[in-house]
């Protein structure tokens, strides 16, 4: 007997027009999609990885811009260290310098020095560190480092402001130099060396360094050459 239409088998068809598409393509064809969906993914991966480089290859230079310039800037604005050849002991063709005789010997205790602040004389066997002090220093220990051929610049405190310390930090050598606040002065700032001494009317006064180039590191002094450091701090050392 001849089946109906309705007896036959009916063929089973998505509804799902994908998976519609899916049925119809061979296995070859599934193969090559798969493949192309890969290399598409693939490329975008690429193209990821690549802006990722870029984006840190710009942030590198821009860091090493950065780090040049600031290297640059350090050179040009840094100021220039201040340098004095070593002086002769002889500055008495400078205005206003006077010029003693003093003794060198060590001694313990207190001394009663002859001038304010003293410039040369018996002093304490350790020498005072050269260096920038905002606290008066030991007498006895700043004569010692006079004596080794240093340049002491006191100061009043109530005279010189800030600007005016500045003015003179600026005039000095990285080393045997002593800059203190001093208690007794006379003038607002007064320059000693071994056996010299100059008072000066205000941090501006062009003496300053006309004393540095006649007694820094002098080798007129009892001790030249002996060392500035090593030895002991005094109250409100800064450098």
């Amino acid at each position: 007997m001849t089946p109906t239409p309705s007896d036959r088998p009916t063929k089973r068809v998505s509804g799902n027009p994908a998976t519609q598409a899916d049925i119809a393509l061979t296995v070859k064809q599934q193969r090559e999609r798969q493949k192309q969906e890969k290399l598409a993914q693939y490329q975008r991966e690429l193209a990821k990885r690549r802006r990722s480089k870029l984006v840190w290859w710009a942030v590198g230079v821009a860091a090493a811009i950065a780090v040049i310039a600031l290297v640059v800037a350090s050179i040009v604005f840094t100021p220039k260290p201040v340098t004095y050849d070593r002086g002769d002991g002889d500055g008495t063709a400078i205005p206003g310098v006077e010029t003693f005789e003093n003794t060198a010997t060590h001694v313990e205790g207190t001394v009663a020095y002859p001038q304010t602040p003293p410039a040369g004389g018996d002093h304490n066997a350790a020498w005072l560190n050269c260096g920038i002090y905002s606290e008066p220093v030991p007498n006895e220990n700043a004569v010692h480092s006079l004596e080794h051929g240093a340049v002491w610049i006191t100061y009043d405190a109530d005279a010189v402001d800030e600007a005016g310390l500045d003015a003179i930090k600026a005039k000095l050598p990285s080393s045997y130099v002593l800059l203190s606040p001093h208690e007794g002065l006379d003038a607002p700032v007064v320059m000693s060396a071994w056996n010299a001494q100059l008072k000066l009317d205000g941090p501006d006064d062009e003496r300053i360094e006309d004393f540095l180039d006649a007694y820094w590191r002098s080798q007129s002094v009892p001790e030249p050459n002996a060392a500035c450091t090593g030895a002991i701090d005094g109250p409100g050392k800064q450098s």
